[in-house]
C-alpha cells in the first residue's frame, strides 16, 4: 500500500490564513427562492428575531412587506433605520441610507431584496453594492433573493419564462455568501397563495398568474433554485473537507468514474457507465491517464483511445486526459478524491498472469488502495482487435541495442578480468553493475535485463570457483548473484521510467508553448483577417498540413476568409464544413460524421453560438489521432475562436460606436436645425401676414414687424450659412483666401454689419497702439469674430457690455471676446467647441451648436488656436491666436 501524501507546508499555511480571513470577515447569509411570495422575508424576519432574543444588535435596513401581515406581524421588536428621500421624476423615493447604516454600526442588519436597483443619486447603483460595502464595514447582512436574478441565468429564466430580469446579482457575490438557506414551496402552493393575494395585490397577482406565475414556470425556477444551492453546498463540502485534509469521498451524491484505455473493452466499460449514470441520476467522467506507455502505443492503439473518449463524449460524459506522475493506479485514485467520486469502474485484466506477478496488477492495486471507493470490475466478450500482449509485443528495443549491451558485458567482464587479482569480489561487482547501468541509459529496459542475465552469468562462469563452470561450490554467492540481477532489473527499469516521463514531458512542453506561441501572435494580431492568417499559419506548422477558416456570410453559407495554399475547397468539402457550422460539432477526416471528407472540420464555437469552421488537411497521416494531439488542436480552434470572437466584437463595438454617434448626430442636427429654422420662419410669416392683411395698421406698427421679419431673416440667414460652413469644414473644402489686413479693419467690418444692429454699441474696443498686419481670410475671419460677438451677447445679460482686445507678442497676435454672462462650467472648456455641443447656459436659448465648431475650424485652417477660459472678473472669455508673419514690404511713396 502506498504511503500517504505528505501534506504541502505551503498548501497549509494558506488554508489556515483562509480560514482566518472567513472567521474574521464579516457574515453573509442570503435567504435563497425560486420566485415571490415563497416565504424568503418571513424566514429572514424569523431568525432575526431569534438573533434578537440571543442578545444580537438586529437593525432592519430595507424589508419589504408587500401588504403581508404575517410578515409585517415580525417587524414588531426590531429597529428599522430610517430611510432617505430621493427626488426622482418629479417625485421623492424612499430608498436606503446607507450612511446612516454605517455609522449606527449594527452586528447584524437585513436587506430585503438584494437585485434592488437603488434610485439615482443613491451612492451605489444597486443593493447588493451597499451590501458588500456593509460587509467591508464589518456588518453581518441577512438578505434575500430570487434564483431568476442570477446573473449567469439571466438567458435561461429568459428562456423559460419569456421575461428578460433586468436586475441581476453577479455570481461572485453568492460565492461569497457563507450560508445560503433555500425557501421551498411547491408550485401549488405558491398559486394558491398568489390567488390568495399574500402574494401581490389582486389586479397584480391576475397578471401575474397569467404570465410569470404559471406552473410550467414555476417549476422550472424552482429545478433552478434547487441546483444552484445543491452546486453550493457541494462546493462548501469539497472546501471544508480540503482545509480539513480530509482525502476520502464523501458520498454525498453519486459521481461515476470510468478508466479508459487502448484495449477493446473500454467501449463496453464507457457504455455500461452510461446505464449505471442513468440509474442513479448522476455525473459521470471518462478518464484515459495518460502514462509514459502511451509513447509505445500503435497507431491502432491511439486511434481506439480517441474513439473511446468521443463515445464517451457522445454519451455525454465528461472526457478528461490526465498526465501520468507515477503509478496509474495513484493517479486515478487522487483524481477520484479530488473530484469526489463514489464508484470507479475499470476492466478485468486480461493480459497474461506472469505479468501481472512480474510487474504488478493495477486493478488489485487499485482494489487494495481504494479506501471509501467502490470499484465495479467489469468483464466483456474477447475483441478480436485486442490481442492479448505477448511477451514479444514488449520488446521495443532495436536487435542493434541487444547486439550492443552483449558488447558492453564483454567489455565490463574485461576490464573486470585486468583487475581480477589485485580487487575484491565487490569490485568486480560495481564493473558489471555500471555497465549495466550504462547500457540501461542508453539503450532501454530490454538491453539493459539482457546485460544483467549475461552480467551474472559471465561473474560466476568467469570469477566464482571453481572457474570456468557454472557450478557455485559457495552457496553464499547465490545471495550475490540474486542481488546484482534485482539490481540490474531496478535500474534498467528506473531508467526507463525516467527516460518515459523525460519524453512525456518534452511533449507536454512543446504543446504548452504551440498554445502560448498561438496565444501571443493571436494577441498581437490587429484585425479579424491578420488574426484568421495567423491561427492558420500555426495550425499548419504544428500539424504539418493546410487549414482555412471559414466565416458566414450575411446569407448564412460559409466563405473561406484566410486558407493556406493546396487546401481543396470543392463543394463536398464546403458542404462537411457547412454541416459542422449549422450543428456545432466536429466532422469529417477521423470522426464518426462524414468520414469521406478529406480534411477534418472544427466548429470554432464563441460565447454567442458558432462563429466559423476551421478545416485542417494533412499532408499524409493526420498527427492529430492520438489524444493528445486531437486536444491540443481543439486548443487551438477554442483559443482562435476566443480570439476571433474577441477581434469581432471589437469591430462591430466600433462600427455600432461610428453609428451611433452619426444616429446622434443627425438627430441632434435634424431637431436642432428644424427648431431654429421654424421660430424664424414663424417669426417672419407672422409678421409679413399681420403686415399685409392689416390695411389701417400705424405706419410704426408696420415698421416695427417689417424690422422684426428683417432680423429674423438675418438670424435664419446665420444658421444657414453655418450650415454651409460646418459642411465645407467636414468635407475639406475649405480654401483660404489670405491677404494682409490690418486687424483693427477686421474688428470695424463685424461691428457695420447689419446683424449686429444695436447691439453694437455694446462692444468696447482695446487695441494696441500700433496694431500690426496680419495674413488672413478676411471673410472667414469676419464670421469667427462675428460668432463670438453673437455668442456673447446671447449669455450676457441684457445691455451689458462686451469687451474685444487685442495683443500681440513676437510670434502671435490674440483676439480676445470677453462677455459678463455666467461663464464656462467646469470641463466644459473644450466640448463647447464640438459639433452640436452646448454648455449648461445654453440650455433654454436658442441655437444649434455650430458657431463655436465652426470657429475652431476656421482658426485651425489658419494655423492658429482658439480656447475658452473663464474671466477672473466674471463671464468666458475666448481667445483667438494667429501667428504673426512678416507681412510684405510697401513700396516709398513717389518710387
Amino acid at each position: 500500500m502506498p504511503e500517504p501524501r505528505r501534506p504541502d507546508p505551503d498548501q497549509l499555511l494558506r488554508q489556515v490564513q483562509e480560514a482566518e480571513a472567513i472567521q474574521q470577515r464579516a457574515k453573509l447569509k442570503v435567504f435563497f427562492g425560486a420566485a415571490p411570495g415563497v416565504g424568503k422575508t418571513y424566514a429572514m424576519l424569523s431568525e432575526a428575531q431569534e438573533r434578537r432574543a440571543e442578545g444580537a444588535d438586529v437593525v432592519i435596513g430595507v424589508v419589504e412587506t408587500h401588504g403581508r401581515s404575517e410578515t409585517a406581524a415580525l417587524i414588531e421588536g426590531l429597529e428599522v433605520l430610517p430611510r432617505k428621500e430621493l427626488a426622482y421624476s418629479g417625485q421623492f423615493l424612499p430608498e436606503f441610507d446607507l450612511e446612516a447604516a454605517l455609522a449606527r454600526r449594527p452586528s447584524l442588519i437585513l436587506m430585503d431584496e438584494l437585485a434592488h436597483a437603488n434610485v439615482m443619486g443613491s451612492r451605489h447603483a444597486k443593493r447588493w453594492q451597499d451590501v458588500l460595502e456593509l460587509l467591508d464595514a464589518g456588518i453581518d447582512v441577512y438578505t434575500t433573493m430570487n434564483v431568476q436574478h442570477l446573473e449567469s441565468l439571466k438567458d435561461v429564466v429568459a428562456q423559460i419564462t419569456g421575461i428578460i430580469v433586468r436586475e441581476n446579482v453577479p455570481d461572485t457575490l453568492l460565492e461569497r455568501a457563507d450560508e445560503i438557506e433555500l425557501v421551498d414551496l411547491s408550485p401549488d402552493d405558491l398559486l394558491v397563495r398568489l390567488k390568495e393575494g399574500k402574494v401581490y395585490l389582486p389586479d397584480q397577482a391576475r397578471h401575474a398568474r397569467d404570465h410569470f406565475f404559471r406552473k410550467g414556470n414555476l417549476l422550472a425556477l424552482r429545478e433552478l433554485a434547487l441546483r444552484h444551492t445543491a452546486e453550493n453546498v457541494d462546493v462548501q463540502m469539497r472546501r471544508y473537507m480540503e482545509s480539513e485534509g480530509i482525502r476520502k469521498t464523501w458520498a454525498a451524491g453519486e459521481r461515476l468514474l470510468v478508466c479508459v484505455g487502448p484495449d477493446g473493452l473500454s467501449e463496453r466499460l464507457i457504455r455500461a457507465t452510461r446505464r449505471m449514470a442513468g440509474a442513479l441520476g448522476a455525473s459521470w467522467i471518462a478518464l484515459y491517464v495518460e502514462s509514459h506507455r502511451h509513447l509505445r502505443f500503435s497507431e491502432e492503439e491511439r486511434s481506439r483511445v480517441e474513439a473511446n473518449l468521443r463515445l464517451a463524449e457522445k454519451l455525454g460524459g465528461e472526457t478528461v486526459v490526465l498526465e501520468g506522475c507515477g503509478r496509474a493506479e495513484e493517479d486515478i485514485l487522487a483524481f477520484a478524491r479530488d473530484r469526489n467520486i463514489t464508484k470507479i469502474v475499470v476492466g478485468k485484466p486480461t493480459r497474461s498472469r506472469w505479468l501481472d506477478v512480474l510487474t504488478g496488477s493495477p486493478v488489485d492495486d487499485l482494489i487494495r488502495t481504494s479506501g471509501d471507493i467502490d470499484i465495479y470490475v467489469i468483464t466483456g466478450e474477447a475483441v478480436a482487435s485486442n490481442p492479448k500482449p505477448s511477451l514479444r509485443s514488449h520488446i521495443t528495443s532495436p536487435l542493434r541495442n541487444y547486439l550492443l549491451s552483449v558488447l558492453a558485458v564483454a567489455v565490463s567482464t574485461a576490464v573486470a578480468g585486468l583487475v581480477f587479482r589485485r580487487a575484491e569480489l565487490a569490485d568486480i561487482v560495481m564493473v558489471y553493475l555500471l555497465g549495466i547501468l550504462i547500457v540501461a541509459t542508453r539503450f532501454g529496459r530490454g538491453p539493459s535485463l539482457l546485460a544483467s542475465l549475461l552480467s551474472v552469468a559471465a561473474f560466476d562462469f568467469i570469477f566464482i570457483p571453481p572457474y570456468f563452470t557454472f557450478v557455485v561450490s559457495d552457496f553464499r554467492h547465490v545471495g550475490t548473484f540474486s542481488v546484482m540481477l534485482l539490481v540490474g532489473v531496478v535500474i534498467g527499469n528506473l531508467t526507463e521510467r525516467i527516460k518515459a516521463q523525460a519524453r512525456l514531458a518534452r511533449s507536454r512542453e512543446q504543446r504548452t508553448q504551440a498554445l502560448y506561441r498561438l496565444g501571443q501572435e493571436l494577441a498581437q494580431s490587429a484585425s479579424s483577417t491578420a488574426l484568421v492568417a495567423t491561427a492558420i499559419q500555426t495550425v499548419a506548422n504544428q500539424f504539418h498540413s493546410h487549414a482555412v477558416v471559414l466565416l458566414p456570410e450575411p446569407s448564412g453559407s460559409l466563405a473561406a476568409l484566410v486558407h493556406s495554399q493546396g487546401f481543396p475547397l470543392s463543394s463536398q468539402e464546403h458542404g462537411v464544413a457547412q454541416w459542422v457550422f449549422e450543428h456545432g460539432e466536429p466532422a469529417g477526416l477521423g470522426t464518426l460524421t462524414l468520414p469521406g471528407a478529406r480534411a477534418t472540420y472544427l466548429p470554432l464555437r464563441g460565447t454567442r453560438g458558432t462563429l466559423g469552421v476551421m478545416g485542417v488537411l494533412p499532408d499524409g497521416a493526420p498527427q492529430w489521432s492520438e489524444p493528445d494531439q486531437h486536444q491540443l488542436l481543439e486548443a487551438f480552434a477554442n483559443q482562435t475562436a476566443l480570439a476571433l470572437e474577441r477581434a469581432i466584437l471589437a469591430e462591430q463595438s466600433h462600427a455600432d460606436r461610428r453609428r451611433a454617434d452619426e444616429e446622434r448626430l443627425r438627430n441632434a442636427l435634424l431637431s436642432s436645425v428644424s427648431h431654429d429654422l421654424r421660430t424664424p420662419l414663424g417669426v417672419i410669416t407672422g409678421a409679413v401676414s399681420t403686415a399685409l392683411e392689416t390695411p389701417d395698421l400705424p405706419e410704426s406698427t408696420r415698421r416695427d414687424l417689417l424690422t422684426t421679419a428683417q432680423e429674423e431673416a438675418q438670424r435664419l440667414h446665420r444658421l444657414v450659412s453655418n450650415l454651409l460652413d460646418i459642411t465645407r469644414l467636414e468635407s475639406g473644402a475649405l480654401d483660404l483666401q489670405t491677404e494682409w489686413i490690418p486687424v483693427e479693419e477686421l474688428i470695424g467690418a463685424v461691428l457695420n454689419r447689419r446683424e449686429l444692429g444695436s447691439d453694437a454699441a455694446r462692444v468696447r474696443i482695446h487695441l494696441p497702439e500700433a496694431p500690426p498686419l496680419v495674413s488672413m481670410d478676411p471673410v472667414l475671419m469676419e464670421q469667427v469674430l462675428m460668432n463670438l460677438l453673437d455668442n456673447a451677447m446671447k449669455y450676457s445679460p441684457a445691455g451689458s457690455p462686451v469687451d474685444i482686445k487685442v495683443w500681440t507678442t513676437q510670434h502671435t497676435l490674440t483676439i480676445s471676446v470677453t462677455d459678463q454672462g455666467p461663464g464656462i462650467a467646469e470641463g466644459e472648456a473644450e466640448r463647447i467647441f464640438e459639433k452640436l455641443a452646448r454648455g449648461e447656459a445654453a440650455a433654454s436659448r436658442p441655437g444649434a451648436g455650430l458657431g463655436l465648431a465652426i470657429c475652431k475650424g476656421i482658426v485651425t485652417a489658419h494655423g492658429g488656436r482658439i480656447q475658452a477660459v473663464n474671466h477672473p472678473q466674471g463671464g468666458a472669455q475666448f481667445l483667438v491666436t494667429l501667428p504673426l508673419g512678416a507681412p510684405p514690404s510697401l513700396p516709398e511713396e513717389g518710387s
